[in-house]
C-alpha cells in the first residue's frame, strides 16, 4: 500500500486553494460582464419582436387578404343530410 507523503498533500491543498479563489475572482469580476452582454442582446430581441409591423398600405385603407385553399365545398351550410328509418 502506499503512503501519502507531505508533498502530495501540500500540492492537493494548494490546487483546492487555487481553484476555490479562482472561481471567487470569476464570479465576482468576469460574469457579471458576462450576464450583461447576455442581458442586452435578450433585451434586444424582445424590442425587435414588440415592435409592430410596418404598415403596407395608406393609413385607414383597409387590405383584405385570402388564405388560399379556403373555398368551400358546397353551398350547403346545414351540414350533410342522412336519411333513416325509425326501428321499433
Amino acid at each position: 500500500m502506499q503512503e501519502a507523503d507531505i508533498t502530495s498533500l501540500f500540492r492537493t491543498l494548494a490546487i483546492i486553494f487555487i481553484i476555490y479563489y479562482g472561481l471567487k475572482l470569476f464570479s465576482k469580476y468576469v460574469a457579471p460582464i458576462l450576464l450583461k452582454r447576455a442581458a442586452t442582446k435578450f433585451e434586444e430581441r424582445v424590442k425587435n419582436q414588440q415592435q409592430p409591423a410596418e404598415p403596407r398600405g395608406d393609413v385607414g385603407e383597409t387590405i383584405v387578404e385570402k388564405k388560399p385553399g379556403s373555398k368551400k365545398d358546397s353551398g350547403n351550410d346545414f351540414g350533410e343530410y342522412v336519411d333513416y328509418e325509425e326501428v321499433e
